[in-house]
């Protein structure tokens, strides 16, 4: 079900609560492009005037690369490098616990004009929130996120070890796979953050963590999602330590996912999903299952936007390789969980941990108003073990082709906005570029001594 909206505090009111808590800093974020946590600090007196006139910022951090390039997408470089204007949203504030003194809220950017970015996640989710109203549906999201978590090591060609690194603790809990009791405490942070998180445990491989959120309306759960990524962060580095959500950072250990579990409410609040038609489903749950699968070459360039993220992919991997579903089935890259009734819903696979989470679920949304729209078929389930490409299509071999995916996928593109897919293809592509003009470790060790 939905949160309720917070009514509106009055700002004095705001930073007289806050004041009284002992808090004299609100930290402004918002995400870029990719999902990265870009913020300015505010102390607490000077909110007000934060709050009738925003901060200003320069639009081409939406364009900037995480080495700090700045990539020429329309109107960054190409207009003078303009200012856009970030407006906290108050009714995110949450004190920070383990950073005394500091408080966080989200924030949105419009440009000069008034009008809100076209590639700013968070409203590129609210226009897919809007057009699955067209079609009568609330969308219900609950993220589930894995990241690597890593300790010094100056051994190491990359500087970083996996923390706690052990064969077989999977799914555990407890100090013998995790020494230092980095689970617990960020869980306990998470909690008194108000991010709505439930449990976690030692994930499949050697330092690898999951923490589990729960389920709410679409933009609550990617704000949610968003938050949890950068305080998993923040309190691993206050350690000394890397927590990366990475798709795959390890040549020997699988990749961490993001995988989203979806449902929505109909006009009454009922769950749509819920039904007495095959498999127990509603007409409309499979109509979404049949939307996801037709847009999922366009939707991997979103949920799996790294170059990285396609050495995540293949045959046993337990990661999707295939466009295909199944009933209870994780090799499929939708999968149904058996609950029926109140609890039916899918859980979309495909997306990897560096997915930012807002333009990840606006893509699963997309998918599922134009299934719905559409009133598409549905294939036949998945039936045993997957990853056999003779039953299904394979899923893009390379960012490259997922950029082609969504380039070509014109219905896609209109609901999600022609805005932001340029800007997001032009940064991608940007990407691929510098990649394949860079030396690798793997180059050098292949052929330096022979050829």
């Amino acid at each position: 079900m939905s949160r309720p909206e917070p009514a509106a505090e009055p700002v004095r009111e705001v930073v007289r609560r806050l004041t009284a808590g002992g808090v004299d800093v609100v930290r402004v974020q918002y995400p870029d492009l990719i999902g990265v946590d870009r913020s300015r600090d505010v102390l607490v007196e000077r909110l007000p005037a934060v709050a009738a006139h925003g901060l200003s910022f320069c639009r081409a951090i939406y364009h900037t690369s995480p080495q700090g390039d700045v990539v020429d997408v329309a109107g960054g470089l190409d207009a003078g490098l303009p200012d856009i204007c970030v407006r906290p949203d108050l009714s995110t504030l949450a004190v920070l616990p383990w950073e005394p003194g500091v408080a966080s809220c989200l924030a949105d950017a419009y440009e000069p004009g008034g009008g809100l970015c076209p590639e700013g996640p968070r409203d590129v989710l609210r226009r897919a929130v809007a057009r699955m109203g067209e079609v009568g549906l609330e969308p219900v999201a609950g993220p589930e996120l894995e990241y690597f978590l890593c300790e010094p090591d100056d051994s190491s060609p990359t500087g970083w070890r996996r923390y706690g690194d052990a064969p077989g603790n999977v799914y555990s809990s407890g100090l013998k796979g995790d020494p230092g009791n980095h689970l617990l405490r960020t869980l306990r942070h998470l909690r008194d953050l108000g991010l709505g998180v439930t449990m976690g445990n030692h994930e499949f491989g050697g330092g690898q963590f999951e923490i589990n959120l729960d389920h709410s309306g679409a933009l609550d759960a990617a704000d949610r999602a968003f938050r949890f990524k950068s305080a998993v962060q923040e309190i691993a580095r206050a350690q000394g330590l890397l927590a990366t959500f990475m798709a795959k950072p390890f040549n020997d250990e699988g990749g961490s996912g993001f995988h989203v579990h979806l449902s929505c409410l109909d006009g009454d609040g009922r769950n749509a999903f819920e039904g007495d038609g095959e498999h127990g489903l509603s007409e409309t749950a499979h109509q979404a299952v049949a939307g996801v699968l037709e847009h999922a070459p366009a939707l991997a360039a979103l949920l799996n936007p790294t170059v990285n993220s396609y050495k995540r992919f293949g045959p046993d991997t337990l990661a999707p390789w295939l466009v295909d579903w199944g009933l209870d089935n994780r090799s499929a890259m939708v999968r149904i969980p058996p609950e029926r009734g109140a609890g039916s819903r899918l859980e979309v696979r495909l997306g990897d941990a560096s997915a930012n989470p807002y333009l990840g679920i606006a893509g699963l949304l997309a998918a599922v108003y134009l299934g719905v729209r559409e009133k598409s078929a549905v294939p036949p389930p998945l039936e045993g073990y997957g990853y056999d490409a003779t039953k299904a299509p394979v899923l893009p071999g390379g960012l490259t082709a997922a950029l082609d995916a969504l380039e070509a996928d014109e219905a896609l593109t209109e609901v999600l906005g022609a805005g932001f897919v340029s800007a997001f293809l032009a940064y991608k592509r940007d990407e691929v570029a510098r990649f394949r003009r860079h030396v690798t470790d793997w180059e050098f060790r292949e052929y330096a001594y022979h050829l």
